[in-house]
C-alpha cells in the first residue's frame, strides 16, 4: 500500500501536467451554413444564410479570411431594429441593414473585436455582412438595392 502511494505520489505531478497541457479546443468559423447567391447590379455575392438564433449568435466569428464576393445574409422572423456587434470577429466588416424589397437602408463598418453596437436606422428583417469596403467600392449606399431569391416575394 504504501509503495502504492509513494508511486501516485511521484506520478501525480506528471499527470496532472498532461492535463493541463491539452490545448483547450479553439471555437470554429461556421461554414456549412446554406447560401444564396445576390446580387447588386452586376456584382454576385455568395452568402451564407444565418437563420436560426445560434448561427445568428455566431455569425462570422473566428473567421481569419473571407473570400472578397462572401459574406453572411443573417435573415430575422420580423423586422425589428436589428443591432450587431464584433466580439470574437477577427475580420473588419461592413452590415448593411436591409429593407424587405432589398434596399440598404444604411450601412455601418465594424472593428473586429470590439463590442459597439451596430444597429439599423429602421425595423429590418435582413442584415448582409460583408468585407469592410465591399459596398464602398462599388459604390453601393443607403438607397441601393440587392436583388436575390430572399427579395423577391417581398417587392
Amino acid at each position: 500500500m504504501t509503495r502504492l502511494l509513494l508511486t501516485l505520489s511521484l506520478l501525480l505531478p506528471t499527470l496532472l501536467g498532461l492535463a493541463r497541457a491539452q490545448p483547450s479546443p479553439q471555437p470554429s468559423p461556421q461554414l456549412d451554413l446554406p447560401r444564396v447567391t445576390l446580387t447588386a447590379g452586376m456584382h454576385l455575392i455568395q452568402a451564407q444564410v444565418a437563420t436560426t438564433p445560434e448561427q445568428q449568435a455566431v455569425g462570422l466569428m473566428h473567421r481569419k479570411e473571407m473570400p472578397a464576393n462572401e459574406g453572411m445574409l443573417f435573415i430575422f422572423a420580423q423586422a425589428s431594429r436589428q443591432c450587431f456587434w464584433m466580439q470574437n470577429t477577427l475580420l473588419p466588416l461592413t452590415a448593411a441593414f436591409i429593407a424587405d424589397d432589398g434596399t440598404i437602408v444604411n450601412l455601418a463598418d465594424m472593428k473586429p473585436q470590439t463590442t459597439a453596437s451596430h444597429c439599423s436606422e429602421k425595423p429590418v428583417r435582413y442584415v448582409l455582412e460583408m468585407n469592410q469596403g465591399w459596398f464602398a467600392k462599388r459604390g453601393l449606399k443607403a438607397g441601393s438595392r440587392l436583388g436575390g431569391p430572399v427579395f423577391e416575394h417581398r417587392r
